[in-house]
C-alpha cells in the first residue's frame, strides 16, 4: 500500500517506481526501455542544456468510478509534441512511441494513480531533448524522449474556485514569429519572474498581453485565456499562444452547444 493522502497532495514531484525511454540513434528510434532511476546520463555538451533544444507535454490519467484508468485526448499531446519538435528543429516522435509510452509507464505505476472522487490525479509529462553534443549553434544528431510520472493534486491550491490573476505588463513571454506556439522549456523560462512576481504580490498567476501592441491578451502563464459574453465563446488567436488541448475542447463544445466562437 502506499501511504498518501490522495485528497491532500500538491502539485510537485513524487518518486514512482518506473519510467520509460527511447533513444534516436543512427537515423531510428531504438525499442521503448524501462528504468527505474530518476536520473539521466547526459553529455556535457548537448544541445538541450546550451541551446534549449527541449519540448515537454503534460497529462493526467484519472481513475473512474468503473476503477478503470482513462486519459484525455491523448493524441492531441502527441501531435503537438511533434509540432514542438519541428519548430525547434528536433527528431519527432513517432505517435505509435508516444502511445507505447505513455501506456506503458501508466502500468508501470498504476498503483500510483490516485482513487476516484479524491481530485487527484496521475500527472504524466512526456520529455524530449537534444542528447547528442554539438559545440556550434546546430541541431543535434541524438535525442531522448522519455515519460515519467507522478500522483497530484490540483494545481491551484483553490481548486475550482475563482483566482486572482496579475496582468504582465513590463514582461513578454514570446514574441510574434518566436516560439510561443510551442510547448519550449525556453518559453516558461522567460514566464518565472514575472510568475514570481505574481505570486509574492498574492496572485495565483500571470496573465501576458501581446508582446506587439501590448494591449491585446495573450494567454496566462499555465493556461489559455477565455471569456463568454452572452452567447460568444471568446478566445485569442494568436502564433504566439500554445495551443491548449482544453480550449481546443472547449471550443468544440461551444460550438456543439449552439454558441459562437469568436476569435
Amino acid at each position: 500500500m502506499i501511504n498518501l493522502d490522495w485528497g491532500k497532495l500538491p502539485f510537485g514531484y513524487q518518486k514512482t517506481d518506473y519510467n520509460v525511454r527511447s533513444y534516436f540513434r543512427n537515423g531510428e528510434w531504438g525499442k521503448l526501455e524501462i528504468s527505474s532511476s530518476e536520473y539521466i546520463s547526459i553529455h556535457m555538451a548537448a544541445t538541450a542544456l546550451h541551446y534549449g533544444q527541449e519540448a515537454f507535454e503534460g497529462m493526467k490519467a484519472y481513475k473512474g468510478l468503473d476503477g478503470r484508468i482513462r486519459l484525455f485526448r491523448w493524441m492531441e499531446n502527441a501531435r503537438r509534441m511533434q509540432s514542438s519538435a519541428h519548430g525547434i528543429m528536433m527528431q519527432e516522435p513517432p505517435v505509435e512511441l508516444f502511445e507505447e509510452a505513455i501506456f506503458k509507464v501508466i502500468q508501470l505505476n498504476k498503483r500510483f494513480v490516485p482513487p476516484h472522487g479524491t481530485g487527484a490525479a496521475l500527472y504524466l509529462r512526456p520529455l524530449l531533448f537534444g542528447s547528442g553534443p554539438k559545440v556550434g549553434v546546430k541541431p543535434a544528431d541524438e535525442y531522448c524522449f522519455m515519460v515519467f510520472v507522478t500522483p497530484v493534486g490540483p494545481y491551484f491550491k483553490e481548486g475550482f474556485s475563482p483566482v486572482s490573476i496579475q496582468i504582465a505588463r513590463d514582461y513578454d513571454r514570446t514574441a510574434p514569429k518566436g516560439t510561443g506556439q510551442y510547448k519550449v522549456g525556453g518559453n516558461y523560462a522567460a514566464s518565472l519572474r514575472a510568475g514570481e512576481r505574481a505570486f509574492k504580490e498574492g496572485f495565483a498567476s500571470v496573465l501576458f498581453i501581446d508582446s506587439k501592441e501590448k494591449k491585446y491578451i495573450d494567454e496566462a502563464g499555465p493556461a489559455n485565456f477565455f471569456g463568454i459574453i452572452g452567447n460568444k465563446y471568446i478566445t485569442p488567436l494568436s502564433e504566439t499562444i500554445l495551443p491548449s488541448i482544453t480550449n481546443k475542447s472547449l471550443m468544440e463544445l461551444a460550438a456543439d452547444m449552439g454558441m459562437e466562437v469568436e476569435r
